[in-house]
Parts: structure tokens; sequence; C-alpha cells
């Protein structure tokens, strides 16, 4: 993503709403499972560790009024979550109790979709104690907002607008004083300056082009690999990861090929295209990179689930390039132009319906926490719901994993 688009201002509201986007990562994967089985599931949260999921940040999670009573936030780490308060919570003097309890062990409180109701003074007394006061710009009347906005300044709790969907309602909200975001305007910003493509991608470009003839030839694929050394070095470092289980070691490039073979190759160079897009510096591109991943890794998931093993690499790539208009400030159209890709990976990108498209749109609707909406892809796409939970999860802890390395 362009950096000239923000101002130092702007870009740190922006980097904010990826500090609290795991709100919308962990809500789907933790809430209904934890309604279901709570004990169980709090097992597999110890076990596995907060950070396993949030990859090291504060995670924000739902607790129902039942999930409150049974004390479950007090077997995670005060440091590691936000206890969020979901707005069918009923407010009761027990619920206050409980909430008081959590502050005074040292745990952050959010509201979620708060309304206040004045005739209700339990809602005066969970105002005092929240930390975080979450406010829907799509549903919350303005009369609504400005009360809550007045009162953050005599409660001294910090406002998080949800559901931005546009600039203005961005710019909005930083004028009325929220502190964080969420929102689908922030995964796809508007393309203001554009970026060349990198030179030394035309090389990619290539060997990627060779890797899908019928017949790719492998001495071809070596000899225009070994003439990049960075390329190289990749290769070889990547063939003799333990994810490849040989205990022999790779000393040739062609001996690298065989070893992950010529689909995974493929993948692997379309990851280290969209990866050079990114620089260490730019935490935006980083985040934008990230999602792709996580995508590109549902898509595939959800395809080998259907059982189309055989279109699984496509639905991968197109989960990968569904960001790639943000990541290079290109049109999508443009970038689609200077890649080998088939034409259903295409059509699904620039947003004609077919199966791939359905399965991005599925993955967009978790990403914007519109749960009513994944029921109705879920269902679209002949899936059960926990199924499309288990995927995001698996490609969120892959996508970590990756960027890691």
């Amino acid at each position: 993503m362009p950096d000239s688009q923000y101002s130092q201002k702007q870009k740190k509201y922006l980097l904010m709403n990826y500090y609290i986007g795991t709100i919308n990562r962990i809500d789907f994967l933790l809430l209904m499972e934890m309604q279901q089985r709570p004990k169980s599931s709090l097992i597999v949260l110890l076990i596995l560790g907060i950070n396993e999921i949030s990859n090291g940040k504060i995670c924000f999670i739902n607790f129902t009024d039942n999930l409150l009573k049974l004390r479950l936030p007090t077997y995670l780490n005060p440091n590691e979550i936000v206890v969020e308060i979901l707005e069918t919570v009923e407010l009761t003097p027990e619920i206050v109790d409980i909430c008081k309890e959590l502050k005074c062990k040292g745990y952050q409180i959010a509201l979620d979709d708060f309304v206040l109701k004045k005739d209700n003074s339990y809602y005066f007394q969970l105002l005092e104690l929240a930390n975080i006061v979450k406010v829907d710009f799509r549903s919350t009347k303005p009369h609504m907002r400005g009360i809550l906005e007045r009162l953050s300044q005599k409660y001294d709790y910090s406002l998080l607008a949800e559901k931005i969907e546009t600039l203005e309602e961005f710019e909005s909200a930083i004028k009325y004083g929220y502190k964080y975001f969420q929102g689908y305007y922030f995964s796809k910003p508007e393309i203001l300056t554009t970026h060349e493509v990198p030179e030394y991608f035309q090389n990619y470009f290539v060997i990627i082009n060779h890797l899908s003839q019928n017949e790719p030839d492998l001495d071809l694929i070596t000899q225009l690999i070994e003439q990049d050394v960075s390329l190289s070095y990749k290769l070889l470092k990547l063939s003799n990861s333990p994810a490849y289980g040989s205990i022999s070691k790779i000393n040739s490039i062609r001996q690298a090929i065989i070893r992950i073979g010529l689909k995974e190759l493929k993948k692997w160079l379309y990851i280290l295209f969209v990866r050079g897009t990114i620089t260490e510096k730019n935490e935006w591109s980083r985040e934008l990179f990230n999602d792709s991943l996580i995508r590109a890794k549902v898509c595939e998931l959800i395809s080998l689930h259907k059982r189309k093993r055989k279109e699984s690499s496509s639905y991968f790539l197109t989960g990968l390039f569904s960001l790639m208009d943000a990541l290079l400030g290109m049109e999508m159209d443009e970038i689609l132009h200077l890649m080998p890709l088939q034409e259903d990976i295409c059509e699904a990108l620039l947003g004609k319906s077919n199966q791939m498209k359905d399965t991005l749109d599925l993955i967009t609707s978790i990403g914007r926490g519109a749960w009513e909406e994944v029921s109705l892809w879920c269902k679209k796409l002949q899936i059960p719901d926990h199924v499309a939970l288990d995927c995001y999860s698996q490609a969120f802890k892959w996508a970590n994993n990756l960027m890691v390395d």
C-alpha cells in the first residue's frame, strides 16, 4: 500500500485497527465453540496459549452472561485478553459484580455494540468499569453516538468505531475522539497512487509460465532459478526445512525442485511475488500480506474439504491475489494482464460469480464479522459453519508461521 496516501496521523489510526483487528479473527473462532463446549474449549486455549491464536496481540473475546457466570475469563491471563461483554447480556447486579471482580484482577473490559438504557442504572455502573466501548457506526443512531462520545470523557473509557466502511466515516470517527477502528474500509482502501512492478518479478513470471506448461521442462526451470542467486538460496532453504521431511540434505537446485514438487514450487513462487511487495518497515503492507496468506489457505482448505483437490491450487491463488490491488496500488485488471492466471481465477478476482468468488466472499464476511452472511455463504457452498471456522483457524496459524519464517 503506498505510504503517500495517508498522513502520519492517519497511519497511526490505521495501524491501531490492526492491533485490535484480532477481534474479528478470534470472535468467530471462539464464541460459538465456547458457548457449546465452554470447558473443553478453555482447555484447548490453555494448552495452545492465547499467543498461538492471536500472534502476540491482545485478544478480544466475547463472553455471554452464562460464560461470565462460569468465571471463564479468570482462567486466562489478564495481560493477554480483553473481556468483551456482548450486547445481549442482561445487566443484573450479579453481572456487574462479576465485572468488578474481573476489573480488580486486572482484566480490561470492553462493551460490544453498546447502547445506553437510561432507565437501567446498571448501565452506568458498567460504564464506570469499561476500558473500551464499541459503537456500531451502521446501526447506532447519531443521537446515541453523541451521548456515548460525551460520556467517554466523564467515565474515562476509549471509543472503538465498528463497521467503518467509508473514508467519511473514518474521518468522522477521528473527529469525535474514537481511538480504535474496525471495518471493511481498512482492508480495501481506495487506490490513489501506483507502484511499478519490480523488474526481478519478471523472472518469477517466466518460471511460472514454464511451470504452467503441460509438460514443464525441468532442466530449463532449473537453469532459470540458478541464474537468480536470491531465489536459489530461498529454494534451498525451503527444501531443507522439516516441512518436506527428508533427513538427507539437498545440495542442488534440481534436487530441491524434485523434493518440493512442481506444484508446490509454483505456489511458493507466487507467495514470494506477493511477499516482495512489502518491506519490513511497512506494517500496513505486512498486514495486507498476512491477510492474503490467510485468504489463500482458507480457499485451499475449503476446496480440499469439497474434494476439489485438482482445483485446490487455483483456489489458493485466488485468495493469495485477492488483495494485490491494495498491495501494489494498481487496478486488478492491470495486475491480471501481467500474470499467467487461468480464466476462472481472473473472473473471481474481477468480481464475477463462481465458486472461487463465493469462497472469497465467505472469507471477507468472516473478516468483517458479518456472521449472518457467513452462514448464508456456507449454505451456498454446502459446507457446515464449523468447517469454515476450522479452516480459518488453521489458515490463521499457518499464515502466522509463514510470516515468521
